[in-house]
């Protein structure tokens, strides 16, 4: 029995050594849309930073789950009718900001890049639109889903043993808006650069 317990401590022991577990932060800039049926949304420019964990099985598998912040939305130009009869293109942008967490699957086909997919699930932390020309942002958290589920497919590069740049697009699942006439998801194609530690 002593023997068995060993045997199984040496197993654990073994493979905790293997494991490498990385702790670390990341910045990026987005290019953020609305998809789905009636989103006519363009993509509007935007920005993400938060902590990063990769757990390392072997040297071909890990898990990296994050927790980030993310400036989300989409712009889109609408016509406006004046009180002249004048129809005016005005800018009009959507900022649907959320703390995601992503739990990304990596597998690594050379020891200095891996592919990486796995589900997100964001929490809205801020929702308004504002309109060109309108100094007042309409607040539209009321109107907000509080929570955001989608899939998200990229990569990352190792520059070093500490730090990577990394691309992902993540495809949101669930309608972003209340109502039934809200069909918008969200889009977000991501660049960010990181250091773990």
């Amino acid at each position: 029995m002593k023997k068995v317990l060993v045997l199984i401590a040496a197993a654990i022991v073994s493979m905790s050594a293997m494991a490498q577990v990385q702790f670390g932060a990341k910045v990026g800039v987005d290019m953020t849309n609305f998809w789905g049926e009636n989103a006519e949304h363009g993509m509007k420019p935007s920005y993400q930073a938060g902590l990063v964990m990769e757990y390392k099985f072997n040297p071909h598998f890990a898990i990296a789950p994050e927790v980030v912040f993310a400036s989300q939305g989409g712009k889109f130009k609408a016509v406006e009718v004046s009180m002249f009869g004048i129809d005016v293109d005005k800018k009009v942008t959507f900022n649907t900001n959320y703390i995601n967490v992503p739990v990304m699957f990596k597998y690594y086909t050379s020891p200095t890049f891996s592919i990486d997919f796995g589900p997100q699930v964001g929490f809205n932390v801020y929702s308004k639109v504002s309109v060109e020309d309108v100094d007042k942002a309409y607040d539209l958290k009321d109107n907000t889903k509080s929570v955001d589920f989608g899939l998200g497919l990229g990569g990352t590069y190792n520059l070093t043993d500490n730090a990577f740049v990394q691309a992902r697009y993540t495809m949101g699942l669930t309608k972003v808006f209340e109502g039934d006439l809200n069909k918008e998801k969200n889009g977000n194609i991501q660049l960010a650069f990181g250091m773990k530690f």
